[in-house]
């Protein structure tokens, strides 16, 4: 085996790998390069070591199923000061491995099989364990989770929302306490006291955005780099210390589930901390921008770049903005802050669409997340733009805030000692995990074969001929008593493809961003026998989906894709939902070429498709279809790339000018 990895203990009373002096900055791209390289050779060199590994866990296991539960929580507490001691020497892992195995078994009844051992053992060297659908992977982060919290790193075991961070804890906890570990768990809506408490615990379960904004808040109590004395220091003067104000114990060690979404997909965007802001004339010159947006005409006084979500004002439509606002005074009369007003408010007209982008729910306003098809009430777009879209939706204006501290998720999770995921699509991205994260990616096999059928891709000129042909192919499917997953990208789509089948007599249920309540069993009905469930990007959604043996007997779980995601990643994780563990499977995708994605592409073949439908109707003509929203979707993969390197550029300039994130 592999001689031990020391672990990163950082000094000081809030350990992380900036304030620690092991360097955050990223080197060359040249350097990043060669050392993905390098990384590779190291993650073959261990998965010869897994080998061994799995023999030595072989042996302790059958070492502990005779020992007492007080024997094996006084074992765990030993291997703890073994860890510390020695780092993750093989004999200290193996001991790990094999007390987890049996404390799992003992309180949950499952114990790990070697697939999981191996998703374990990747993330506890620092990779991105690719683990399929069902393959437990909730179980496997168990592993490094204990390992890294008995050698007293904090540990955050980090989620995509409140539901699966209660959940993962809660199935979790009995074999937590079975090793003598502490549970916390951090969602939406607690008090700092209820926080602290929960970051306190040795295994801390926690949403990413709200361990975001809680680092961000410790940095401003901080206020510059704080270092451990200085805090201790405080401690023995004053009661009211930063020490006891902050709310992690610092940044030991990230477990990332979904780590595509998170660490890829919700990169795009700063996460952002703001405070009071907005003042009483700001209403008025939202509602004048709005209303002066809507004179203009597209293509005279603006353009609209539809593959790339853009929109820009012409020389004619400056001077027309000019004679429309100039004599209205106050702001008016700058042109940049003119033209930006106008700009974000035909942003908010003719590229932010309700049931797609947002949800109005209350007589508010409410983003739906891109990647997972759920509304995210706390969240808000900058610079005006939520407040314009309001106007336009009629609803209370809120204030806008201003920013008093931001972090992007590349420059955050840099900041940890140690950093691992696990996912089960994410080797499409594995290069940019490579050079921005320092993360490998390693492939974990499935339990048993994967028996998925994959039944091609139907491509439709207009919707109703994709609805038509939807209803008709469910309808089929029920008849053979087989359950059918309908994935859809927008809330839109969703309620389009249910009126079909409500048209055609075919019960069903709908899960969209409308619906949050009983969404898990909702999903996990979605195996039973003649089954119809339509729901709005079920990746990331995390509720397995067992199959009765009725549905088994008929062939299985049918999973039908009617819209391309923003990257081929999310399309993968939609289609894995079904043949898990074994059992039987298909998928097929029924698409149209009216559709968000492929109306984003340029014009030209597409365009002369939806022209003339029975194009379709011949084997070039859907061969010419499937390979043009294939090009759309490699298209905004790039975009949204570039759009990633852009916002960590930003970000660092912006971190070494203001100090946003903690620095001097």
């Amino acid at each position: 085996m592999r001689p031990s990895m020391a672990i990163r203990h950082a000094a000081g009373s809030y350990p992380e790998a900036g304030a620690a002096g092991f360097g955050e900055e990223l080197p060359p791209a040249a350097v990043r390069w060669l050392a993905g390289a390098w990384q590779g050779v190291r993650a073959r060199q261990r998965r010869f070591g897994f080998s061994s590994l799995l023999q030595h866990v072989s042996r302790e296991s059958g070492q502990w199923r005779a020992a007492g539960d007080a024997e094996l929580r006084r074992a765990a507490l030993r291997l703890g000061a073994a860890l510390r001691r020695d780092g993750l020497y093989p004999g200290h892992v193996a001991r790990s491995f094999a007390l987890v195995q049996e404390a799992a078994a003992r309180r949950l009844g499952m114990r790990h099989h070697p697939c999981q051992l191996q998703g374990g053992w990747a993330m506890l060297w620092g990779q991105v364990a690719e683990m399929a659908t069902g393959e437990g992977k909730t179980l496997t982060a168990a592993l490094p989770a204990a390992t890294f919290a008995l050698a007293g790193l904090p540990v955050h075991v980090v989620t995509v929302n409140d539901y699966l961070t209660a959940r993962d804890a809660e199935y979790l906890q009995p074999l937590y306490e079975a090793l003598g570990l502490r549970v916390g768990v951090v969602t939406a809506g607690l008090s700092e006291a209820e926080k602290r408490r929960a970051y306190a615990a040795d295994v801390t379960y926690c949403t990413n955005k709200e361990l975001v904004f809680d680092y961000l808040r410790d940095r401003l109590t901080l206020g510059g780099r704080g270092t451990g004395l200085a805090l201790e220091v405080e401690r023995l003067y004053d009661s009211r210390a930063r020490r006891g104000r902050l709310l992690l114990r610092g940044l030991g060690f990230a477990l990332v589930d979904e780590a595509d979404s998170v660490l890829i997909d919700e990169a795009r965007t700063p996460l952002v901390l703001s405070g009071g802001g907005g003042n009483r004339d700001e209403e008025r010159v939202l509602r004048e921008a709005l209303a002066a947006a809507q004179r203009f005409q597209r293509g005279r006084h603006f353009r609209m770049e539809g593959s790339r979500r853009r929109l820009r004002l012409t020389d004619e439509g400056r001077r027309y903005a000019a004679a429309l606002l100039e004599s209205s005074g106050g702001i008016w009369h700058g042109r940049r802050r003119r033209e930006e007003l106008l700009t974000q408010a035909l942003y908010a007209l003719h590229l932010y669409h309700r049931d797609e982008h947002y949800l109005v729910t209350g007589g508010r306003v409410v983003i739906i997340d891109e990647y997972t098809g759920r509304p995210m009430p706390e969240r808000a777009w900058s610079r005006g733009l939520h407040q314009l879209v309001e106007c336009k939706e009629d609803c209370p204006i809120t204030p806008a805030r201003e920013t008093v501290a931001q972090i992007s998720y590349q420059r955050f999770f840099r900041r940890y000692l140690h950093l691992a995921g696990m996912s089960g699509t994410v080797r499409e991205v594995a290069r940019e995990l490579g050079m921005v994260y320092g993360l490998q990616v390693a492939p974990i096999p499935t339990h048993r074969p994967v028996r998925r059928r994959d039944l091609g891709t139907r491509v439709h000129a207009r919707h109703e001929a994709q609805w038509s042909h939807l209803a008709a192919r469910v309808a089929e499917l029920r008849r053979q008593g087989r359950p059918v997953l309908i994935g859809t990208r927008t809330v839109a789509a969703a309620e389009a493809a249910s009126a079909a089948l409500q048209a055609a007599g075919l019960p069903h249920q709908l899960l969209s961003a409308r619906q949050n309540a009983g969404e898990a069993r909702l999903v996990a009905r979605a195996g039973e026998a003649g089954q119809i469930t339509i729901a709005t990007n079920m990746a990331g959604r995390g509720t397995d989906i067992p199959l009765d043996e009725r549905a088994r007997r008929a062939g299985g779980l049918h999973v039908i894709l009617t819209e391309c995601h923003s990257a081929r990643r999310i399309d993968r994780q939609l289609l894995g939902r079904c043949a898990r563990q074994g059992d039987p499977g298909s998928v097929e995708a029924i698409l149209c070429l009216e559709d968000a994605l492929a109306l984003q592409d340029r014009p030209g073949m597409m365009g002369l498709l939806r022209r003339r439908p029975r194009l379709l109707a011949t084997t070039w003509g859907q061969w010419l279809a499937r390979w043009l929203i294939g090009r759309a979707q490699r298209s905004l993969e790039r975009r949204h790339y570039r759009t990633r390197q852009a916002l960590l550029r930003a970000d660092k300039e912006l971190a070494d000018s203001l100090a946003f994130s903690g620095r001097e």
